[in-house]
């Protein structure tokens, strides 16, 4: 290294505070001066809800690193409550205020690393400043909350956006006993995912109670006597005790952009491979910085611990010379809402759409484990991929169990470019309490590759929805199955009967073929198509369906677990 380096590192938590301990691991004799305008340097911010829901009883689990372990073990000169308001990038200084006793004084550096983090939306919405609505971003955030539940009597609360904090917050409010309201923008909660994989979510929070306001936003917020009183855009009005703020975040930038460091079309911090600022002594890092989507190879936001620690890391590898980059990002995230979990990696249907990037989707619906073996519960995959090469662009999952398992397999798949023909020979654990022969991994690998090759075309809830005239559709399933539910228009043909009954189809029009979940429709496509006829599957079947028109109903549910039963034993058995 040469003479003595002076790193300041502006911001703690994820990034900022493993950049920190990085940069004593690479170096003994670099001066490391950390600054963080709070008390907090290093806590577990996807924590915070869990805590305020009582699954994390004890505080000081929050806090992964305090400024005197910081200082003790790293020997980093850490200062709390000392706010860096100003750089100037040609005296390679930054102004800092003492927050704590008051004053400002400068001090300089080799190199700068800013870790601001984001700050929480609040909308200009007329009483928001009201003392009983909140956000959660920090500790302190948590700890108004918690004051609020347990030493002011709260006993209803309304939590406003449906994305993780949002959804988080939802169950840790009603784990606490509280009736809770949640109000989302968005017609459906965890934008994330595609609004059919989100259906399952909707449901599972009205089973807990809470009241679902989709398609909504607030109008107003009146504070009456230690109340809230909140107007919606639909004329509604939901009187609660306190309300929950989680609409989104926003790159803080504040900083950056006072000393003229470039800004991308998300707001936040430009940053190359290596996260260098457009000022080559000044790097940043976290949720502040724009960075390239893995998939699209656009520029966006991610709000994740994850890719902060792994960013921080990189920019001191980067400082002290070592060749490091930062591989894009696939935003593989979960979260869990009551019993349910959802996951997703790559880009959803939404965000392919947008970028003009063709795609072909399927569903499949497997158990979690051996169907046979106790305890097994359904799992909800959505595929997404190329069209000719069968390239993997992503994957959303919700279920109960084994969610994260299969989300994770396939977040590598995509980072290392497989095909979902690799799917398909994936070697994955299998023993019936843990998995299946044919994993749903491998399974979402059959039905897409079979899709690409020909051996299922498939068609979506779009297609049977408005089918045209040259178009019939077929539902092969029980008739006990059809009379719960079924596609408007579709004739019932059992698929045990289909080969008896070809002469009653007409071979002049295209058949769309609809079972419950996507396996019975497979085989009626194979009879089909290899008799002349010319079937498509819906993929997913009658299930997908009815997430996607918002229909189902508890009937249909209770159908859909004894069917899918039967067709989970045949697929094991192939």
């Amino acid at each position: 290294m040469g003479q003595r380096k002076r790193i300041v590192i502006v911001g703690g938590v994820a990034g900022g505070a493993s950049a920190a301990a990085r940069a004593r691991r690479l170096s003994e004799d670099a001066e490391i001066v950390m600054f963080e305008r709070g008390e907090y340097i290093s806590f577990a911010n996807c924590g915070l809800p869990y805590h305020i829901g009582g699954q994390i009883r004890e505080r000081d689990r929050l806090l992964v690193q305090t400024p005197k372990m910081m200082s003790r073990r790293f020997a980093i000169d850490v200062r709390t409550r000392s706010e860096v308001t100003r750089i100037d990038r040609a005296k390679h200084e930054v102004t800092v205020r003492d927050l704590a006793k008051g004053g400002d004084y400068q001090i300089s550096y080799d190199a700068l690393i800013l870790s601001p983090g984001a700050e929480p939306v609040r909308p200009n919405i007329p009483g928001i400043e009201s003392s009983r609505v909140f956000t959660l971003r920090s500790i302190p955030d948590m700890d108004a909350i918690k004051t609020a539940v347990e030493q002011q009597g709260a006993q209803r609360a309304v939590v406003v956006g449906g994305g993780y904090i949002g959804l988080e917050m939802t169950e840790a409010l009603v784990d606490r006993g509280l009736i809770v309201a949640l109000v989302e923008l968005e017609p459906s909660v965890m934008g994330t995912v595609d609004p059919e994989m989100a259906a399952p979510l909707h449901e599972e929070l009205r089973l807990h109670g809470v009241d679902l306001h989709l398609g909504t936003s607030v109008t107003e917020v009146t504070e009456q006597g230690g109340t809230v009183s909140m107007l919606l855009s639909d004329g509604k009005r939901i009187e609660t005790d306190l309300v929950v703020m989680a609409v989104g975040v926003r790159p803080e930038v504040t900083l950056a952009r006072d000393a003229g460091l470039q800004l991308g079309g998300r707001g936040g911090i430009v940053v190359d491979e290596h996260m260098r600022t457009s000022d080559p002594a000044i790097y940043a890092v976290g949720d502040a910085v724009e960075v390239t989507d893995f998939v699209g190879g656009h520029p966006t936001v991610i709000s994740l611990a994850g890719p902060a620690n792994r960013q921080g890391r990189i920019a001191t590898n980067t400082i002290f010379g070592r060749e490091s980059r930062y591989g894009k990002t696939q935003g593989t995230a979960i979260c869990k809402v009551f019993n349910l979990a959802v996951a997703t990696t790559g880009m959803n249907e939404k965000s392919l759409k947008k970028q003009q990037i063709a795609y072909e989707k399927v569903y499949v619906h497997p158990a979690s484990h051996a169907g046979y073996y106790p305890g097994a519960s359904q799992l909800s995959l959505k595929l997404l991929f190329e069209p000719q090469t069968g390239k993997v662009l992503g994957a959303q999952c919700v279920g109960t169990k084994g969610v994260d398992k299969r989300i994770d397999v396939i977040a590598v798949a995509l980072r290392a470019g497989m095909t979902v023909f690799d799917l398909q020979d994936l070697e994955l654990c299998y023993a019936p309490p843990f998995g299946s022969a044919k994993d749903p991994v491998n399974y979402a690998g059959f039905v897409a590759a079979n899709a690409i090759v020909g051996d299922m075309p498939v068609c979506h809830v779009e297609d049977v929805l408005n089918p045209r005239d040259n178009q019939r559709l077929i539902d092969v399933r029980t008739p006990g199955e059809v009379q719960a539910g079924t596609v408007p228009g579709a004739v019932n043909i059992p698929l045990d009967e289909l080969r008896s009954r070809l002469d009653t189809i007409p071979k002049d029009k295209e058949l769309l073929v609809v079972c419950q979940v996507g396996l019975r429709g497979y085989l009626a496509c194979r009879i089909l198509n290899q008799r002349g006829f010319s079937a498509r599957n819906l993929t997913g079947g009658y299930k997908t369906y009815c997430a996607a028109v918002g229909a189902n109903g508890a009937a249909s549910l209770a159908q859909d677990m004894k069917s899918d039963t039967g067709e989970t034993s045949v697929q094991e058995k192939n």
